[in-house]
């Protein structure tokens, strides 16, 4: 690997899950609307049933990292979301999937590597570079199961963006610019809840490990914003934070994990 790779994976660490990942600033909502923080969960999360271990129990297939792996973890994060959102009576619109390697164009404008997973509102697609995944394994050990955590991260976006909470996020920053950074941590911790959620299910049907789960634990804190204000360090202070602390994304990926339950993911109401 170059240096200038090695450089832009470091860099890369700084901005994961950034600006582009949750795509709120392109949501739209309707003028002269707006929602306090603890509005912004709505109730539609709260109807949708916990995930429970299902009738079938599948065989460990390819690595989340390699384009079958990727392409079938989204499949069944999907597949498990959209089973929740009909039981619950509600509409899923499902997301697209597109595998790059250096830079990819979708209706957000064009992207390149530099940007790491994410997800954008506008096509509602989730966006993977694959030679990322393997960049972080080899500098952070970022590997296993992590990959399937970052895909189930970036489906939780794509669940808020449905449920209408990117709206609703999108009013109130209007309404309130000075509070967007610290909301924007609540809507990733909310994410990475989804992804403890769909977790849960992978668990139940015997499709990872206590060692998996660890690997997701590991993924999560590398992303956090101290672990990356640790690499860099007197850059983004505590109030330019946009995705919490590698505790705090361990923690609310373990509440989605240890219930199951979308409902428990309202990171909105409270501290986080």
């Amino acid at each position: 690997m170059t240096a200038l790779r090695l450089a832009a994976v470091i860099a890369l660490t700084t901005t994961l899950f950034m600006g582009a990942c949750g795509g709120t600033s392109e949501a739209t909502s309707s003028p002269g609307t707006s929602a306090s923080p603890s509005e912004i969960e709505g109730e539609d999360a709260a109807k949708l049933p916990s995930f429970g271990p299902p009738g079938e129990n599948p065989t460990t297939g390819p690595s989340p990292a390699s384009p079958e792996g990727a392409t079938l973890t989204f499949n069944d994060v999907q597949a498990k979301w959209q089973a929740s959102f009909a039981a619950a009576g509600l509409t899923y619109s499902p997301a697209k999937l597109r595998l790059f390697t250096s830079a990819v164009a979708t209706a957000c404008g064009p992207q390149t590597s530099e940007i790491g997973p994410f997800y954008c509102p506008a096509d509602q697609s989730v966006n993977l570079d694959l030679s990322f995944f393997a960049a972080m394994e080899q500098h952070f050990g970022v590997r296993g199961f992590a990959v399937a955590y970052v895909i189930g991260h970036e489906v939780g976006h794509h669940i808020q963006q449905v449920l209408g909470i990117h709206a609703r996020v999108a009013a109130t920053n209007q309404q309130h610019p000075a509070g967007a950074n610290a909301l924007s941590v609540r809507v990733e911790l909310q994410a990475d809840c989804f992804a403890g959620v769909w977790a849960h299910t992978a668990y139940a049907r015997n499709l990872i490990t206590p060692s998996d789960v660890d690997d997701a634990l590991h993924a999560a804190a590398v992303v956090g914003d101290d672990f990356n204000a640790h690499l860099k360090p007197g850059q983004r202070p505590v109030e330019d934070w946009t995705h919490g602390s590698s505790a705090q994304r361990q923690r609310w990926f373990t509440v989605g994990f240890d219930s199951g339950s979308p409902g428990s993911c309202d990171t909105y109401s409270g501290s986080v």
